[in-house]
Protein backbone atom coordinates (compact mmCIF):
# COMPACT_ATOMS: atom_id res chain seq x y z
CA UNK A 1 0.00 0.00 0.00
CA UNK A 2 1.36 3.37 -0.91
CA UNK A 3 1.04 6.62 1.59
CA UNK A 4 -2.24 7.89 1.96
CA UNK A 5 -2.84 11.14 4.29
CA UNK A 6 -6.09 12.52 5.50
CA UNK A 7 -6.48 15.84 3.73
CA UNK A 8 -8.28 18.28 5.83
CA UNK A 9 -9.35 20.26 2.92
CA UNK A 10 -11.28 17.03 1.15
CA UNK A 11 -11.95 15.73 4.91
CA UNK A 12 -10.69 12.13 3.59
CA UNK A 13 -7.86 9.97 2.90
CA UNK A 14 -6.55 10.38 0.05
CA UNK A 15 -3.41 8.63 -1.89
CA UNK A 16 0.04 10.99 -1.51
CA UNK A 17 2.27 11.82 -4.34
CA UNK A 18 4.54 15.03 -4.24
CA UNK A 19 3.94 18.18 -7.04
CA UNK A 20 7.39 17.06 -7.84
CA UNK A 21 8.09 13.85 -7.92
CA UNK A 22 10.30 12.37 -5.16
CA UNK A 23 10.72 15.42 -3.42
CA UNK A 24 8.37 17.07 -0.70
CA UNK A 25 7.94 20.23 0.39
CA UNK A 26 6.20 20.97 3.80
CA UNK A 27 5.33 24.27 6.05
CA UNK A 28 4.26 23.78 9.36
CA UNK A 29 3.23 26.78 11.33
CA UNK A 30 5.49 26.86 15.04
CA UNK A 31 5.50 28.74 17.78
CA UNK A 32 5.36 32.15 18.60
CA UNK A 33 8.33 32.69 20.76
CA UNK A 34 7.29 35.11 24.11
CA UNK A 35 7.23 32.25 26.91
CA UNK A 36 8.06 28.55 27.56
CA UNK A 37 6.78 25.56 25.22
CA UNK A 38 3.65 24.14 27.06
CA UNK A 39 2.56 20.12 26.26
CA UNK A 40 0.10 21.14 23.76
CA UNK A 41 3.11 22.57 21.55
CA UNK A 42 4.69 19.33 21.95
CA UNK A 43 2.20 17.60 20.92
CA UNK A 44 2.36 19.52 17.30
CA UNK A 45 5.65 19.47 16.88
CA UNK A 46 5.69 15.65 17.58
CA UNK A 47 3.25 14.96 14.80
CA UNK A 48 5.15 16.49 12.23
CA UNK A 49 8.68 15.01 13.24
CA UNK A 50 6.74 11.60 12.59
CA UNK A 51 5.35 13.16 9.27
CA UNK A 52 8.53 14.04 8.17
CA UNK A 53 10.84 11.29 9.28
CA UNK A 54 8.52 8.53 7.40
CA UNK A 55 8.51 10.82 4.65
CA UNK A 56 12.40 9.99 4.59
CA UNK A 57 11.84 6.34 5.60
CA UNK A 58 9.58 6.32 2.67
CA UNK A 59 12.37 7.34 0.17
CA UNK A 60 11.05 11.22 -0.38
CA UNK A 61 13.55 14.20 -0.08
CA UNK A 62 12.04 16.29 2.18
CA UNK A 63 12.41 20.31 2.59
CA UNK A 64 10.34 21.13 6.07
CA UNK A 65 9.80 24.32 7.02
CA UNK A 66 8.44 25.06 10.29
CA UNK A 67 8.61 29.32 11.45
CA UNK A 68 8.80 31.00 14.44
CA UNK A 69 6.73 33.87 15.31
CA UNK A 70 8.86 36.49 16.99
CA UNK A 71 6.76 39.68 16.34
CA UNK A 72 3.03 39.92 17.96
CA UNK A 73 1.37 41.78 20.72
CA UNK A 74 2.30 39.10 23.15
CA UNK A 75 5.44 39.26 22.57
CA UNK A 76 5.91 43.26 22.88
CA UNK A 77 3.67 43.07 26.12
CA UNK A 78 6.28 40.60 27.64
CA UNK A 79 9.58 42.24 26.49
CA UNK A 80 7.95 45.58 28.12
CA UNK A 81 7.33 43.69 31.00
CA UNK A 82 11.13 42.61 31.77
CA UNK A 83 12.61 45.40 30.50
CA UNK A 84 14.17 44.01 27.52
CA UNK A 85 14.69 43.80 23.49
CA UNK A 86 12.33 41.93 21.28
CA UNK A 87 14.82 39.97 20.09
CA UNK A 88 16.63 39.22 23.42
CA UNK A 89 13.47 37.46 24.84
CA UNK A 90 13.19 36.01 21.24
CA UNK A 91 16.21 35.15 21.39
CA UNK A 92 15.91 33.34 25.16
CA UNK A 93 12.32 31.49 24.16
CA UNK A 94 13.87 30.06 20.80
CA UNK A 95 16.79 28.78 22.95
CA UNK A 96 14.81 27.51 25.36
CA UNK A 97 12.32 26.00 22.99
CA UNK A 98 15.36 24.22 20.84
CA UNK A 99 16.39 22.54 24.32
CA UNK A 100 13.10 21.37 25.12
CA UNK A 101 12.22 19.91 22.28
CA UNK A 102 15.00 18.73 21.37
CA UNK A 103 14.83 16.40 24.43
CA UNK A 104 11.94 14.57 23.02
CA UNK A 105 13.71 13.76 19.86
CA UNK A 106 12.12 16.49 18.02
CA UNK A 107 14.32 17.25 15.00
CA UNK A 108 15.11 20.41 13.28
CA UNK A 109 13.33 21.26 10.07
CA UNK A 110 15.28 21.92 7.65
CA UNK A 111 14.71 25.59 7.49
CA UNK A 112 13.43 27.78 10.50
CA UNK A 113 12.58 30.89 9.38
CA UNK A 114 11.94 33.91 12.03
CA UNK A 115 8.99 36.40 10.60
CA UNK A 116 10.93 39.55 11.63
CA UNK A 117 13.79 38.41 9.01
CA UNK A 118 10.66 37.87 5.97
CA UNK A 119 9.19 41.28 6.56
CA UNK A 120 9.93 42.81 3.34
CA UNK A 121 8.68 39.92 1.32
CA UNK A 122 5.31 40.50 3.82
CA UNK A 123 5.12 44.02 2.74
CA UNK A 124 5.54 42.82 -1.31
CA UNK A 125 2.59 40.14 -0.74
CA UNK A 126 0.33 42.98 0.81
CA UNK A 127 1.13 45.49 -2.22
CA UNK A 128 0.08 42.88 -4.39
CA UNK A 129 -2.93 41.99 -3.01
CA UNK A 130 -3.91 45.60 -3.31
CA UNK A 131 -3.07 45.67 -6.56
CA UNK A 132 -5.61 42.71 -6.70
CA UNK A 133 -8.16 44.32 -5.64
CA UNK A 134 -8.16 42.53 -2.16
CA UNK A 135 -6.71 44.79 0.71
CA UNK A 136 -7.83 47.58 1.15
CA UNK A 137 -5.85 50.55 3.89
CA UNK A 138 -7.86 51.68 6.73
CA UNK A 139 -7.86 55.38 7.90
CA UNK A 140 -6.08 54.74 10.87
CA UNK A 141 -3.22 52.97 8.98
CA UNK A 142 -3.88 49.61 9.38
CA UNK A 143 -4.40 47.23 5.95
CA UNK A 144 -7.15 45.05 5.75
CA UNK A 145 -8.01 41.43 3.58
CA UNK A 146 -11.20 41.82 2.29
CA UNK A 147 -12.92 38.46 2.86
CA UNK A 148 -16.06 38.90 0.23
CA UNK A 149 -14.27 39.33 -2.35
CA UNK A 150 -12.39 36.19 -2.12
CA UNK A 151 -14.32 33.43 -3.85
CA UNK A 152 -14.60 30.38 -1.65
CA UNK A 153 -13.80 31.99 1.60
CA UNK A 154 -14.64 29.14 4.50
CA UNK A 155 -13.93 25.64 2.23
CA UNK A 156 -11.05 24.21 4.38
CA UNK A 157 -12.89 24.86 8.03
CA UNK A 158 -16.17 24.30 6.00
CA UNK A 159 -17.77 27.65 7.53
CA UNK A 160 -19.55 29.93 4.84
CA UNK A 161 -19.50 33.65 4.89
CA UNK A 162 -23.28 33.50 6.40
CA UNK A 163 -22.14 31.71 9.04
CA UNK A 164 -18.95 34.06 10.00
CA UNK A 165 -22.02 37.05 11.25
CA UNK A 166 -20.37 40.31 13.56
CA UNK A 167 -20.82 39.67 16.85
CA UNK A 168 -20.29 35.35 16.84
CA UNK A 169 -16.64 34.25 15.40
CA UNK A 170 -14.94 38.10 14.40
CA UNK A 171 -15.52 41.07 16.18
CA UNK A 172 -16.50 44.12 14.66
CA UNK A 173 -13.41 46.31 14.89
CA UNK A 174 -13.13 49.90 13.77
CA UNK A 175 -11.43 51.04 10.40
CA UNK A 176 -12.64 47.64 8.52
CA UNK A 177 -15.30 47.67 5.88
CA UNK A 178 -16.34 44.22 7.11
CA UNK A 179 -16.41 42.82 10.75
CA UNK A 180 -14.97 39.53 8.57
CA UNK A 181 -12.16 41.13 7.18
CA UNK A 182 -9.00 40.74 8.87
CA UNK A 183 -5.22 42.88 9.23
CA UNK A 184 -2.60 42.28 6.97
CA UNK A 185 -0.63 45.57 8.25
CA UNK A 186 -1.39 46.90 11.83
CA UNK A 187 -0.12 50.48 11.93
CA UNK A 188 2.21 51.43 14.58
CA UNK A 189 1.05 53.15 18.18
CA UNK A 190 3.07 55.76 19.72
CA UNK A 191 3.70 53.67 22.75
CA UNK A 192 4.94 50.65 21.25
CA UNK A 193 8.68 50.44 21.27
CA UNK A 194 11.38 51.36 18.25
CA UNK A 195 12.00 47.93 17.83
CA UNK A 196 8.16 46.56 17.47
CA UNK A 197 8.45 48.85 14.01
CA UNK A 198 9.04 48.53 10.42
CA UNK A 199 8.75 50.88 7.45
CA UNK A 200 6.36 50.18 4.54
CA UNK A 201 4.39 52.29 1.73
CA UNK A 202 1.49 51.99 4.16
CA UNK A 203 3.11 53.20 7.00
CA UNK A 204 5.33 52.37 9.96
CA UNK A 205 3.88 49.66 12.19
CA UNK A 206 4.65 45.48 11.51
CA UNK A 207 2.97 42.52 10.30
CA UNK A 208 -0.52 41.11 10.93
CA UNK A 209 -0.20 37.24 12.29
CA UNK A 210 -1.84 35.45 8.85
CA UNK A 211 0.10 37.53 6.52
CA UNK A 212 3.83 35.90 8.27
CA UNK A 213 3.50 32.47 7.08
CA UNK A 214 2.42 32.87 3.66
CA UNK A 215 5.05 35.18 2.72
CA UNK A 216 7.31 32.68 4.40
CA UNK A 217 6.01 29.31 2.89
CA UNK A 218 6.26 31.08 -0.86
CA UNK A 219 9.83 32.31 -0.04
CA UNK A 220 11.38 28.88 0.81
CA UNK A 221 8.79 26.68 -0.85
CA UNK A 222 7.42 28.32 -3.75
CA UNK A 223 3.90 29.39 -5.22
CA UNK A 224 2.78 25.64 -4.65
CA UNK A 225 4.10 23.02 -2.30
CA UNK A 226 2.53 19.56 -0.93
CA UNK A 227 1.81 19.89 2.98
CA UNK A 228 0.71 22.88 5.35
CA UNK A 229 0.58 21.36 8.53
CA UNK A 230 -0.48 22.80 12.19
CA UNK A 231 -2.55 22.43 15.02
CA UNK A 232 -6.98 21.95 14.60
CA UNK A 233 -7.18 25.49 16.05
CA UNK A 234 -5.48 26.87 13.24
CA UNK A 235 -7.66 25.79 10.74
CA UNK A 236 -9.66 28.52 11.75
CA UNK A 237 -9.12 31.22 10.90
CA UNK A 238 -5.40 31.05 10.59
CA UNK A 239 -5.14 28.85 7.55
CA UNK A 240 -8.78 30.01 6.24
CA UNK A 241 -6.63 33.23 5.84
CA UNK A 242 -3.58 32.15 4.54
CA UNK A 243 -5.49 30.30 1.57
CA UNK A 244 -6.93 34.00 1.07
CA UNK A 245 -3.55 35.33 1.30
CA UNK A 246 -2.04 33.03 -1.36
CA UNK A 247 -4.63 31.55 -3.52
CA UNK A 248 -5.67 36.04 -3.70
CA UNK A 249 -2.31 36.38 -4.38
CA UNK A 250 -0.77 33.93 -6.86
CA UNK A 251 -3.96 31.44 -8.04
CA UNK A 252 -7.15 34.26 -8.11
CA UNK A 253 -9.48 32.50 -10.95
CA UNK A 254 -6.46 30.02 -11.89
CA UNK A 255 -8.21 26.91 -10.36
CA UNK A 256 -5.33 25.85 -8.39
CA UNK A 257 -4.63 26.54 -4.68
CA UNK A 258 -0.92 26.87 -2.98
CA UNK A 259 -1.40 23.79 -0.74
CA UNK A 260 -2.07 20.33 -1.97
CA UNK A 261 -2.49 18.30 1.33
CA UNK A 262 -3.67 20.57 5.12
CA UNK A 263 -3.03 18.56 8.31
CA UNK A 264 -4.05 19.41 11.62
CA UNK A 265 -3.22 17.18 14.50
CA UNK A 266 -5.78 16.91 17.54
CA UNK A 267 -6.80 18.66 20.54
CA UNK A 268 -4.73 18.55 23.76
CA UNK A 269 -6.39 17.90 26.99
CA UNK A 270 -5.26 17.37 30.70
CA UNK A 271 -7.21 14.79 32.47
CA UNK A 272 -10.31 15.16 30.21
CA UNK A 273 -10.57 19.34 30.18
CA UNK A 274 -8.79 21.77 28.49
CA UNK A 275 -5.18 22.89 29.78
CA UNK A 276 -5.79 26.34 31.01
CA UNK A 277 -3.41 28.03 33.37
CA UNK A 278 -6.72 29.41 35.28
CA UNK A 279 -7.94 25.36 35.57
CA UNK A 280 -4.16 24.85 37.10
CA UNK A 281 -3.76 22.50 34.65
CA UNK A 282 -1.24 24.19 32.60
CA UNK A 283 2.12 22.29 31.95
CA UNK A 284 5.16 23.73 29.97
CA UNK A 285 7.47 20.93 28.37
CA UNK A 286 10.04 21.46 30.80
CA UNK A 287 7.73 21.08 33.82
CA UNK A 288 7.27 17.05 32.73
CA UNK A 289 10.76 16.70 32.36
CA UNK A 290 11.43 17.05 35.80
CA UNK A 291 9.29 14.39 36.15
CA UNK A 292 9.59 11.94 33.27
CA UNK A 293 12.24 11.38 30.85
CA UNK A 294 11.61 12.95 26.73
CA UNK A 295 11.49 9.14 25.25
CA UNK A 296 8.73 8.26 27.42
CA UNK A 297 6.71 11.52 27.05
CA UNK A 298 7.37 10.99 23.45
CA UNK A 299 6.45 7.41 23.51
CA UNK A 300 3.26 8.80 25.14
CA UNK A 301 2.40 10.75 22.38
CA UNK A 302 2.77 8.25 19.79
CA UNK A 303 0.59 5.97 21.24
CA UNK A 304 -2.26 8.49 20.10
CA UNK A 305 -2.81 8.63 16.59
CA UNK A 306 -1.86 12.32 15.45
CA UNK A 307 -5.51 13.79 14.58
CA UNK A 308 -6.87 12.00 17.43
CA UNK A 309 -7.51 14.53 20.91
CA UNK A 310 -4.56 13.69 23.17
CA UNK A 311 -5.44 13.12 27.08
CA UNK A 312 -2.67 13.86 29.05
CA UNK A 313 -2.34 12.78 32.36
CA UNK A 314 0.42 11.29 34.72
CA UNK A 315 -1.61 7.76 34.83
CA UNK A 316 -0.96 7.56 31.18
CA UNK A 317 2.65 8.42 31.48
CA UNK A 318 3.71 5.77 34.29
CA UNK A 319 1.82 3.58 31.70
CA UNK A 320 3.78 4.83 28.93
CA UNK A 321 7.39 4.15 31.24
CA UNK A 322 6.23 0.82 32.03
CA UNK A 323 5.54 -0.06 28.25
CA UNK A 324 8.63 1.42 27.22
CA UNK A 325 10.70 -0.42 29.42
CA UNK A 326 9.19 -3.69 28.35
CA UNK A 327 10.34 -2.82 24.83
CA UNK A 328 14.07 -1.85 25.98
CA UNK A 329 14.02 -5.23 28.69
CA UNK A 330 13.54 -7.28 25.71
CA UNK A 331 16.33 -5.32 23.49
CA UNK A 332 18.56 -5.59 26.59
CA UNK A 333 18.37 -9.14 26.96
CA UNK A 334 19.76 -9.73 23.55
CA UNK A 335 22.77 -8.92 21.91
CA UNK A 336 21.95 -6.97 18.59
CA UNK A 337 23.45 -8.53 15.24
CA UNK A 338 25.91 -6.18 14.01
CA UNK A 339 24.71 -6.75 11.16
CA UNK A 340 23.36 -4.02 8.44
CA UNK A 341 20.49 -1.70 10.18
CA UNK A 342 18.35 -1.53 6.32
CA UNK A 343 15.24 -3.21 6.67
CA UNK A 344 13.81 -5.86 5.16
CA UNK A 345 10.76 -4.96 4.33
CA UNK A 346 9.18 -7.58 2.85
CA UNK A 347 9.35 -9.29 7.10
CA UNK A 348 5.65 -9.98 8.50
CA UNK A 349 5.96 -7.44 11.25
CA UNK A 350 8.08 -4.69 9.29
CA UNK A 351 5.40 -5.12 6.56
CA UNK A 352 2.25 -4.50 9.35
CA UNK A 353 4.60 -1.97 10.99
CA UNK A 354 4.96 0.08 7.22
CA UNK A 355 1.59 -0.68 6.40
CA UNK A 356 0.50 1.25 9.67
CA UNK A 357 2.32 4.14 8.95
CA UNK A 358 1.12 4.42 5.13
CA UNK A 359 -2.26 4.66 6.82
CA UNK A 360 -1.96 8.24 7.30
CA UNK A 361 0.95 7.50 9.87
CA UNK A 362 -0.98 5.28 12.42
CA UNK A 363 1.57 5.10 15.07
CA UNK A 364 -0.70 3.70 17.68
CA UNK A 365 -0.82 0.35 15.27
CA UNK A 366 3.32 0.57 14.38
CA UNK A 367 4.04 1.06 18.16
CA UNK A 368 1.53 -2.49 18.78
CA UNK A 369 3.64 -3.87 16.25
CA UNK A 370 7.18 -2.96 18.02
CA UNK A 371 5.22 -5.37 21.41
CA UNK A 372 4.72 -8.08 18.94
CA UNK A 373 8.25 -7.94 17.76
CA UNK A 374 9.39 -7.81 21.77
CA UNK A 375 7.58 -10.48 22.27
CA UNK A 376 9.45 -13.21 19.85
CA UNK A 377 12.80 -11.35 20.52
CA UNK A 378 12.17 -12.88 24.37
CA UNK A 379 10.72 -16.18 22.97
CA UNK A 380 13.43 -16.29 20.61
CA UNK A 381 16.38 -14.17 21.82
CA UNK A 382 17.25 -13.98 18.55
CA UNK A 383 19.68 -11.20 17.94
CA UNK A 384 17.83 -10.41 14.31
CA UNK A 385 14.57 -10.09 15.76
CA UNK A 386 16.16 -7.38 18.44
CA UNK A 387 17.81 -5.53 15.23
CA UNK A 388 14.78 -4.84 14.04
CA UNK A 389 13.41 -3.77 16.73
CA UNK A 390 15.54 -1.30 16.96
CA UNK A 391 15.30 -0.47 13.49
CA UNK A 392 12.04 -0.20 13.56
CA UNK A 393 11.84 2.38 16.66
CA UNK A 394 14.23 4.50 15.38
CA UNK A 395 12.17 5.46 12.08
CA UNK A 396 9.62 7.18 14.88
CA UNK A 397 12.86 8.43 17.25
CA UNK A 398 12.24 5.77 19.14
CA UNK A 399 15.13 2.90 20.96
CA UNK A 400 18.26 4.03 19.56
CA UNK A 401 19.89 4.23 23.60
CA UNK A 402 21.59 1.64 25.25
CA UNK A 403 19.17 -0.67 26.89
CA UNK A 404 20.87 -0.32 30.43
CA UNK A 405 20.98 3.49 29.81
CA UNK A 406 17.30 4.13 29.62
CA UNK A 407 16.29 1.37 32.08
CA UNK A 408 18.65 2.58 34.87
CA UNK A 409 18.87 6.52 33.80
CA UNK A 410 17.52 8.50 36.20
CA UNK A 411 17.09 6.51 39.75
CA UNK A 412 19.27 9.67 41.40
CA UNK A 413 21.01 6.68 43.14
CA UNK A 414 24.52 5.82 43.30
CA UNK A 415 25.78 3.13 40.79
CA UNK A 416 28.64 2.46 43.03
CA UNK A 417 25.96 2.19 45.94
CA UNK A 418 23.77 -0.03 43.79
CA UNK A 419 26.87 -2.50 43.22
CA UNK A 420 27.76 -2.63 46.61
CA UNK A 421 24.13 -3.44 48.23
CA UNK A 422 24.06 -6.03 45.53
CA UNK A 423 27.39 -7.74 46.43
CA UNK A 424 26.01 -7.34 50.07
CA UNK A 425 22.98 -8.73 49.07
CA UNK A 426 24.95 -11.97 46.96
CA UNK A 427 27.12 -12.35 50.17
CA UNK A 428 23.72 -12.69 52.37
CA UNK A 429 21.86 -15.46 50.15
CA UNK A 430 25.48 -17.05 50.14
CA UNK A 431 25.32 -17.38 54.02
CA UNK A 432 21.75 -18.65 53.74
CA UNK A 433 20.70 -15.25 55.30
CA UNK A 434 17.83 -14.95 53.39
CA UNK A 435 16.00 -12.37 55.85
CA UNK A 436 19.21 -9.91 55.18
CA UNK A 437 19.25 -10.62 51.32
CA UNK A 438 15.55 -9.73 51.65
CA UNK A 439 15.99 -6.59 53.21
CA UNK A 440 18.56 -5.16 51.22
CA UNK A 441 15.95 -5.85 47.91
CA UNK A 442 13.55 -4.04 50.32
CA UNK A 443 15.71 -1.06 50.92
CA UNK A 444 16.77 -0.31 47.12
CA UNK A 445 13.34 -0.63 46.10
CA UNK A 446 12.47 2.14 48.55
CA UNK A 447 15.37 4.04 46.79
CA UNK A 448 13.43 3.38 43.50
CA UNK A 449 15.73 0.18 42.29
CA UNK A 450 14.09 -2.98 41.33
CA UNK A 451 16.25 -5.87 41.41
CA UNK A 452 16.19 -8.26 38.47
CA UNK A 453 17.67 -11.94 39.24
CA UNK A 454 18.89 -14.35 36.79
CA UNK A 455 21.22 -17.10 35.59
CA UNK A 456 23.20 -14.59 34.69
CA UNK A 457 23.34 -12.77 37.69
CA UNK A 458 21.28 -9.72 39.30
CA UNK A 459 20.83 -6.50 37.53
CA UNK A 460 18.59 -3.39 38.22
CA UNK A 461 16.74 -1.10 36.77
CA UNK A 462 14.87 2.34 38.43
CA UNK A 463 11.30 1.61 39.26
Amino acid sequence: MSLRIHNTLSRSIEPFEPIEPGHVRMYVCGMTIYDLCHVGHARMMMAFDVVQRWLKVSGFRVTYVRNITDIDDKIIKRAIERGVTIRALTDEMTAAMHRDIGALGIEPPTFEPRATDHVGAMVGLIERLEANGLAYRAPAGDVNFSVRKFPGYGRLSGKSIDQLRAGERVAVLEGKDDPLDFVLWKAAKPDEPADAKYDAPFGAGRPGWHIECSAMAHALLGERFDIHGGGMDLQFPHHENEIAQSDGAFHLGSGESFVKVWMHNGFLNVDNEKMSKSLGNFFTIRDVLQHYDGETLRFFMLRVHYRSPFNYSDAGLDDARNALRRLYTALGAVTPSPASTAIDWSDPHAARFKAAMDDDFNTPIATSVLFDLAGEVNRSRSPESALLLRALGATLGLLQQPPADYLQGGSGVEESHIAERIAARAAAKAARNFVEADRIREALATEGIVLKDSAAGTTWVKA
